[in-house]
């Protein structure tokens, strides 16, 4: 894993890609697999990813995931 990482991240900088751009990326990409994992359950997913479920809350509308697994009412 961490070769694949590293390769990545020697094909961002070759490419040009931000730091910044890089990050928000990573971030919308690792907490959309978790609450895919967590199967919608955002309490589950904040504990697994080590933060307050208002901040995920307050991540998952900044980056505007959708939530396939919410009930509709």
């Amino acid at each position: 894993m961490r070769d694949q990482l590293e390769a990545l991240v020697g094909q961002m900088v070759e490419r040009g890609i931000l730091f910044e751009e890089a990050v928000t990326e990573f971030e919308k990409r690792f907490i959309k697999r978790v609450l895919d994992r967590s199967n919608g359950n955002q309490s589950r997913a904040a504990q697994v990813l080590g933060i307050h479920r208002n901040t995920l809350s307050r991540k998952i509308d900044c980056y505007k995931l959708e939530n396939r697994h919410r009930k509709k009412r």
